[in-house]
């Protein structure tokens, strides 16, 4: 089983780039979007039925920002939007699956950009997500957190780290919250399988950051440690275009 997880930045802009050659080529078992950046109405037919996949979307209520979406050609037990928490389910977020033998959540992660309160509502954001994780985890032992976590964990994670070490995506208070996740027994699982520097899945598009491989790391999958041994490979797909992110993979036997 392969799972593929990508921040699009514009679901409708990345559709005339070749994301659907590119989508019919993998065809993974199950592709998870973020920054979609539109509601399901501005959506074609092609998009939500795309090759007899099932969709889930979740939309921000403001018009082209945030939201993600979830293809998969195997049909959940249980599929849940939105933490249930206004303040957060506003600006879509999160879409959560239960599968026979894990649950899986789809989760762009907020930007800490515009301020302290900014970087505040992200942390609380990362708490809120994780408290959910772990109430299923009593039950359901086997859980994958993907998506866009918008923090950089540790220095072979950026090409300048001393540059960013005052930026959010790279503050002290961001790489501590990584620090916890791994400390309540979730793997960031593509380092199990690649320690080398220079593994990025962003770069800045005005800058031209891609051409140098100026990046960071910031997509990830985090896997419970009851899960760990289910996985047989992690990569990272920088050759793939279309977005100022590339997509991530694991495979699952």
């Amino acid at each position: 089983m392969r799972i593929i997880s990508w921040n699009v930045n514009g679901l409708r802009a990345i559709w005339k780039k070749g994301f659907p050659e590119w989508f019919a080529h993998e065809k993974p078992d199950i592709l998870c979007l973020q920054e979609t950046k539109a509601q399901q109405n501005q959506l074609s037919e092609e998009m939500i039925k795309f090759n007899g996949y099932r969709s889930y979307f979740f939309s921000a209520e403001k018009k082209g920002y945030s939201g993600v979406a979830v293809y998969s050609l195997h049909k959940p037990k249980r599929a849940k939007a939105g933490l249930g928490l206004p303040e957060y389910d506003c600006e879509g977020r999160v879409i959560e699956l239960e599968f026979d033998n894990f649950i899986l959540f789809n989760v762009y992660f907020p930007n800490g950009g515009r301020g302290p309160e900014r970087v505040k509502y992200k942390l609380d954001f990362y708490e809120k997500v994780f408290k959910q994780a772990e109430l299923l985890r009593k039950h359901q032992p086997n859980i994958i957190i993907t998506g866009d976590y918008n923090t950089a964990h540790k220095e072979i994670d950026l090409a300048r780290p001393k540059e960013n070490a005052n930026t959010t995506g790279f503050l002290p208070e961001e790489r501590a919250w990584i620090d916890k996740i791994i400390e309540m027994g979730y793997v960031d699982i593509f380092r199990r399988f690649n320690q080398q520097p220079g593994q990025y899945t962003y770069w800045d598009q005005i800058t031209r950051a891609r051409e140098r491989n100026v990046g960071w790391r910031i997509d990830y999958f985090m896997v419970t440690r009851e899960m760990e041994k289910m996985i047989t490979d992690a990569v990272i797909h920088a050759e793939v275009m279309g977005s100022d992110h590339c997509p991530v993979e694991i495979k699952l036997k």
